[in-house]
């Protein structure tokens, strides 16, 4: 009876100590009194309270075996043999192609194997006492263990829940950390431990992410994992963003990766681990991944551009390389992976998993102190990649240069080459090969050849955005500004379909790796924004200019007229006394137009460029230039009032107005011209009002606008006009061209 008391406490029944229930019923949570291991009813010499505490003592041989068989089952390999080969029919037979493979749950069931070796040592200890001394058994084997009735139970319960909800990877170390929190020192102590092998999974897959930049993650179970298999999970796919990473660099993995290629899945993120931390762990893999694995183009360009430098010339900006080539054109590609991540800093990064894998605890500040640590040493050698190797504030110039229009000359060259194409209509078959050739003339004549960014700039007139249709209706579709301006739009339809379809021009520029981590189509997007809008700024600047120069031309043939031919005299008069006010119109144009590219290029895109350099100095982050980098980007568009609508619609429906004026007032031959220029000075001194009365609002006095806003307002009312005419006190550019054509008339 002694042997089958024993062997019942390790799940073993017999004629004494027998099962009621069968295996598959036992399987379920039974209540804390309603184990199946039962003495049987047959035997009466047994006293009830001695038969009371020996089915007390072999509940524990019932825990013992379903722990026993939760261990067997969760580190069974056998799934290894069965995923190698094709699928077949008889897989599915199998029993455990049903329950998914967990590495966390493998982890678990070798800390529950620990702890049921300790008690079978307790067991084999009693059997020995029991064996060699005369002592009561009941008694022995109850004070032997009795430590075991608060371990057993409990971790009973775990494991039928983690069953039950089959709980895996990170939600299954949320479980463990929740059960740590008990009051029994015992109990604690083995789920620490349980905690502590679940740990080690993480920590050996954080470092083969943060050390080799390797997702190991075969079930899904942490909290880094693919894109794809976050659409698999939804039953969908991004074909819209697939599309998108495809057009942006077709055989380029690393670029995929980095964009789309890992996300945080937040259902394996323990709770314990903050979004922040959890955030940081995944750009570091990123990061990681991007160092080692090179572009074979940037591979080829950066061993040219190192074979051509001179010897004794290897550092370059404070950056140190070293470079061994014996005699090949092309370095191998796991030197210049090493380069880009030294092995001395791998070495560092995986030092610091290994201490915290060894500690006995999770200490969570210890953990995110070694995570920051990490995301800063992945994020220091990124700088070095991006601003050093990959030369970006030379790229910054460029595109400042470019779709910053700091190259007035080019731009003011391009624009005079197309001033007579773009008074025709855009035929949108062939409007970008049209404008190529003033785009081309304008390079030769203002671009030099050492410019080595030029050739990465190109024109591009998309047939999407701004209609690029001679239609008046489709005109009147695409340029709706709300404000009362369609009287004005249809008298003049033909001219505005000369002037509204050229606003589609863009430029594109080609970036490489590893430039395309930092210059996103989402950035790219945002420079040919603020691109369009300057260079409509700088075309409606021009077109004034040169109605002004045509106009004086005019004036000056018509006095030399005069002075030979004084018959005629009274009609060049009566042409110069109708057309004075519109001059004074004119100049009123180009000093809001001016001030507005003055303030734009002065006051927000030079002073923003210097804080963004600033910036560039001080940081050794990649993250840090990124965000620096959006903050320029966001400044350069809200201090341009590009994200204000109403702003922004007032603006561009004067840029509009001149832009109209110049074409009617170069056509001033025509008698009707008058009438649409009467209602162009109308609609210009409403919405020049509106623009004075929205800058000096109180609405605006507390936003963050406000003194760009106000710096803008400054430079427009330095004499008190623009306040003057909005008040209505001098109100003298309406009335004034409205009588003379009355007269005339």
């Amino acid at each position: 009876m002694l042997h089958e008391l024993l062997l019942a406490l390790l799940g073993y029944t017999g004629d004494l100590i027998i099962e009621e229930r069968d295996h598959h019923k036992s399987s379920l949570a039974p209540d804390s009194g309603d184990v199946p291991f039962k003495l049987a009813p047959d035997i009466s010499f047994i006293e009830p309270s001695d038969r009371e505490l020996i089915e007390r003592i072999i509940t524990l041989g019932f825990y013992y075996r379903e722990l026993d068989r939760f261990s067997t089952k969760s580190r069974n390999l056998s799934w290894i043999r069965s995923a190698n080969p094709s699928p077949s029919p008889r897989d599915s037979e199998l029993p455990s192609s049903k329950v998914k493979p967990s590495v966390y749950r493998r982890a678990i069931a070798n800390g529950i194997v620990e702890i049921l070796a300790v008690y079978r040592s307790a067991v084999l200890h009693i059997e020995q006492k029991l064996l060699a001394e005369t002592v009561p058994i009941l008694a022995t084997v109850t004070q032997g263990l009795n430590k075991f009735f608060v371990l057993l139970p409990p971790l009973y319960e775990l494991v039928l829940e983690i069953e039950r909800d089959d709980i895996r990877g990170g939600q299954l170390l949320n479980l463990l950390q929740k059960r740590c929190h008990c009051g029994v020192p015992e109990l604690q102590t083995c789920i620490q431990r349980l905690l502590w092998h679940g740990h080690q999974i993480m920590y050996n897959q954080l470092a083969s992410w943060m050390v080799y930049g390797i997702l190991q993650d075969q079930h899904g179970e942490f909290f880094i994992r693919r894109q794809e298999d976050r659409d698999v999970e939804q039953g969908s796919s991004l074909p819209d963003m697939s599309e998108k990473l495809a057009r942006l660099s077709a055989d380029d993995a690393s670029l995929t990766d980095w964009h789309m290629g890992f996300h945080i899945s937040l259902d394996m993120l323990p709770e314990y681990i903050h979004m922040g931390v959890a955030e940081s762990v995944l750009f570091a893999g990123k990061a990681i991944r991007v160092l080692r694995n090179p572009s074979p183009a940037f591979r080829f360009r950066d061993a040219v551009y190192h074979l051509q430098m001179p010897r004794g010339s290897q550092k370059v900006q404070g950056f140190t390389g070293r470079f061994s080539f014996h005699k090949e054109p092309l370095m191998d590609s796991k030197l210049i992976g090493e380069e880009l991540l030294p092995q001395s800093e791998a070495d560092k990064i995986e030092a610091m998993l290994l201490d915290l894998k060894e500690s006995s605890e999770f200490h969570k500040r210890s953990f995110e102190c070694a995570v920051d640590s990490i995301r800063a040493i992945a994020a220091s050698h990124l700088w070095q990649l991006v601003v050093v190797r990959a030369d970006l504030i030379g790229h910054l110039k460029a595109l400042k240069d470019y779709f910053l229009l700091a190259k007035g000359d080019f731009f003011q060259c391009f624009l005079e080459e197309s001033r007579q194409l773009m008074r025709l209509p855009p035929r949108q078959s062939t409007a970008e090969a049209d404008l190529m050739v003033p785009f081309q003339l304008a390079s030769l004549k203002t671009i030099s050849e050492e410019d080595k960014y030029f050739s990465r700039v190109s024109l591009r007139m998309p047939s999407f955005g701004f209609t690029v249709k001679s239609s008046p209706v489709d005109v009147l579709k695409t340029k709706d500004y709300a404000d009362g301006n369609s009287s004005s739009a249809l008298s003049n339809a033909s001219s505005e379909i000369s002037l509204d379809g050229w606003d589609g021009i863009a430029l594109e520029y080609s970036v490489d790796w590893p430039l395309e981590l930092f210059f996103t189509q989402e950035v790219l997007s945002k420079y040919r924004r603020v691109f369009q809008y300057l260079l409509r700024l700088k075309r409606t600047q021009m077109e004034l200019e040169k109605s002004w120069a045509s106009v004086m031309h005019q004036d000056h043939t018509d006095f030399a007229k005069h002075r030979n031919d004084r018959v005629n005299c009274p009609v060049a008069q009566q042409r110069r006394q109708r057309f004075r006010p519109m001059w004074r119109v004119r100049e009123h144009m180009a000093f809001l137009i001016r001030n507005l590219q003055f303030y734009i290029q002065v006051d927000v895109i030079e002073s923003q460029w210097n804080v963004l350099q600033a910036h560039i100095q001080d940081s050794h982050d990649f993250t840090e230039l990124v965000a620096f980098h959006q903050e320029y980007l966001s400044a350069l568009i809200s201090q341009s009032f590009l994200d204000i609508g109403s702003v922004s619609r007032i603006l561009d429906g004067i840029m509009k107005l001149c832009l109209q004026f110049c074409w009617n007032i170069e056509n001033q031959e025509n008698s009707s011209n008058t009438s649409a220029l009467e209602h162009i000075t109308e609609e210009f001194n409403k919405k020049s009002n509106s623009l004075y009365t929205i800058l000096r609002s109180s609405r605006l006095a507390g936003s963050q606008r406000a003194p760009f806003l106000r710096r803008f307002l400054l430079r427009l009312n330095f004499n008190s006009f623009f306040e003057a005419t909005a008040r209505g006190v001098l109100n003298v550019v309406r009335p004034r061209p409205a009588l003379p054509v009355l007269d005339q008339q």
